[in-house]
């Protein structure tokens, strides 16, 4: 939930929470002072009726039903005059106010004794909740009635006062991901001023970090590029001088590996989204597929192992370079790792949204835990110690990794029916051929 939207809710929350304790304070208030009037209208009434010209057997006239009062006068014992409804007999009656179920409801009686009169007054108290109500909803009516408008300016004052934090947000949205330039933007804000001047520090701490990470790996495979050749020279020169030995194989197969090592990390240091972005054009999967199935034959040959490719082609925007690599990284895996005499499996997917390229395998798979840990720089599925034997830098999933981010794309890392490991690419909004 937004900031803006929790805020107008607390606002709100605490509106209607204090225009119910007022409408429960006001209810109680009304009760009271309503209670007073009419108890002090019951002894007016009473004064009135014990002054009334009445004598033993003269009734006078009843009182109208709709002013809901109901009354008795007594004289030395007799009843002179009375509403029928208030029957009941002198002595059942205490000097005062006093709350009885007369009638089948529940009313205030107020008796006005003298020396010579007894006068009984009553009321329904229907008739006091009826006034308290009507006191406290003409009181709290337009005030519910204006809640649904507060609600509207807390909304836009809210919004108003976040919008700083608004546009804060929506400058970091647009920024590209290697872009660590200092927040220029004055702000008069005390609680926004830290904010930017925390992130510039942290723009600043972030841009040194990333710069000595990027430069430092390609910068040292780029000088060792020159002496790796000068060695691989001068051990062909010694192999062609003094023939072909265990120990010469041995450096060789050293030389090759670092110098393997070096190209996966000058491709790691290479692989920057905006970089490619720039120049993607279309490019047919299905094409790029043979062309590297092609480059790597001779592997699966050495290995006897039987591959197909199918599917239907489809165009994505991209470049070749990235693509060739990611298909050549995860295809070279599947040969590393899958027995002799085993299956390779590649088919290309199109749905009404999504493109898949998939590649399956009968090796051995990965563990759930292996599976979190592959795309991790130098690490190796069961290392140098693996039972392929294959000689690896570690490298190759980190770098499909960073390709699958230039294009936006999901990996899936799953079982396969081959009984190994099913790897599928999805790119997303690609175009169909």
């Amino acid at each position: 939930m937004s900031i803006r939207k929790r805020l107008t809710l607390i606002l709100l929350s605490m509106m209607v929470l204090t225009c119910f304790l007022a409408l429960v304070k006001g209810y109680q208030k009304s009760m009271s002072h309503g209670e007073q009037l009419l108890d002090s209208e019951l002894k007016v009434v009473a004064g009135v009726l014990m002054q009334q010209p009445l004598s033993i057997n003269a009734m006078a006239p009843k009182m109208q039903e709709s002013a809901q009062l109901l009354y008795q006068i007594w004289q030395s014992g007799e009843l002179l005059s009375g509403s029928d409804e208030l029957n009941l007999d002198l002595s059942q009656y205490q000097a005062g106010f006093q709350t009885l179920n007369i009638a089948g409801q529940r009313m205030r009686v107020f008796v006005f004794a003298t020396s010579l009169r007894t006068v009984i007054v009553a009321e329904p108290i229907a008739k006091r909740f009826e006034l308290a109500e009507a006191v406290i909803l003409s009181a709290m009516l337009p005030m519910l009635w204006a809640v649904p408008l507060l609600a509207l300016f807390i909304s836009f004052f809210v919004k108003y006062a976040l919008a700083p934090l608004t546009r804060l947000s929506r400058q970091l949205a647009q920024r590209q991901a290697n872009d660590f330039t200092a927040i220029n933007w004055q702000v008069t804000d005390e609680e926004i001023k830290p904010v930017i001047s925390r992130l510039n520090d942290l723009f600043k701490r972030v841009e040194t970090a990333y710069l000595r990470e990027r430069f430092f790996a390609s910068d040292a495979a780029h000088e060792l590029r020159t002496p790796l050749s000068s060695l691989k020279i001068n051990v062909h020169n010694l192999a062609a001088q003094q023939g072909d030995n265990q120990e010469l194989q041995a450096m060789t197969q050293g030389i090759n590996r670092l110098t393997n090592i070096v190209e996966q990390m000058l491709i790691l240091g290479r692989t920057q989204p905006e970089q490619w972005q720039k120049q993607f054009k279309e490019q047919s999967l299905l094409g790029i597929s043979q062309a590297v199935v092609s480059q790597l034959y001779d592997k699966l040959a050495a290995k006897n192992h039987s591959i197909s490719l199918d599917g239907d082609d489809f165009i994505i925007n991209g470049d070749e370079f990235t693509l060739v690599t990611l298909i050549s990284n995860l295809l070279s895996n599947a040969i590393k790792y899958t027995p002799a005499n085993g299956q390779i499996k590649i088919t290309l997917n199109q749905t009404h949204r999504q493109r898949i390229w998939q590649i399956e395998d009968s090796g051995p798979g990965m563990t759930d835990e292996q599976k979190k840990r592959v795309f991790n720089r130098f690490y190796r599925v069961g290392g140098d110690q693996h039972p392929s034997g294959e000689q690896g830098a570690g490298l190759g999933m980190a770098i499909v990794q960073h390709i699958i981010a230039i294009y936006n794309a999901q990996i899936n890392l799953t079982e396969s029916a081959l009984g190994g490991l099913k790897v599928q690419v999805v790119f997303a909004g690609a175009k169909c051929d």
